[in-house]
């Protein structure tokens, strides 16, 4: 069984559920795989607060008590759909945790398995990241480029501003305004990739969970457009029926 830690945020852990769904072989309702979504945000600090030192809570406990809970009711992968939580301070406390209580649970990497899927699937070696403020995000997936031979083109300072306000701002950002995205944020992330195209991008990763929830293109300003989400997904049924992923 798949479980997905959802809540952080809550539409993404949905999303990932859905796309699951989409990248699934199936018939008939009983040939799709079993997965269980837990959504409580409450149950988890904020990721980019703490790791912007402005909260001493580490998100990494709530988690690990979602996951052992997951793991109680069958889960044997489960994946976390929050860039934030990876950030080593997050994530290596989670697995540190899990090997405490003795889990046998497995932890998919998303931001691993989104340059994974890059390095097998694309030929580019230049990628746009959209991600957010201080989460450590952009700095993750440019470290693990290194080790693929790829190279991160990322936001000037005061495109990064806006990318930051395209996901908290209280009037159009995704975290407020979900369910449709507002047109604002659409727009602003479209223009967003098109400069990190002339920056030199020959593909854009979608580095905040939110993100794909405004931008459901394959590609945009004529490079393609990585989601992971999607790229999680995957990951998921791969990791539990292989048989049953879809090709791309």
């Amino acid at each position: 069984m798949v479980g997905i830690v959802g809540g952080v945020g809550p539409l993404a852990g949905l999303d990932v559920l859905t796309k699951i769904i989409e990248e699934t072989k199936a018939r008939s309702d009983h040939e799709h795989i079993p997965v269980v979504l837990s959504s409580q945000p409450q149950r988890i600090a904020d990721r980019t607060a703490y790791l912007l030192g402005q909260t001493t809570q580490n998100p990494a406990r709530g988690i690990v008590e979602i996951i052992r809970q997951l793991e109680s009711i069958g889960a044997t992968v489960v994946a976390i759909p929050c860039h934030a939580a990876h950030a080593p301070q997050i994530f290596n406390i989670i697995l540190e945790e899990l090997e405490r209580v003795n889990s046998q649970v497995k932890i998919l990497h998303m931001i691993q398995e989104t340059v994974k899927f890059i390095k097998e699937h694309l030929s580019h070696t230049k990628i746009g990241v959209l991600s957010a403020t201080g989460t450590g995000s952009i700095d993750h997936f440019a470290s693990l480029f290194q080790q693929y031979d790829l190279t991160a083109i990322t936001p000037s300072i005061e495109l990064q501003e806006r990318v930051q306000a395209c996901i908290y701002d209280t009037t159009y950002g995704i975290k407020a305004v979900s369910s449709p995205v507002s047109n604002r944020a659409r727009q602003e992330l479209l223009t967003f990739i098109t400069q990190l195209k002339k920056d030199g991008a020959q593909a854009v990763i979608l580095g905040e969970v939110e993100f794909p929830l405004a931008i459901h293109d394959k590609e945009s300003a004529g490079i393609p457009i990585i989601d992971p989400n999607r790229v999680l997904a995957r990951a998921l049924i791969n990791a539990i029926e292989p048989d049953k992923l879809r090709e791309i």
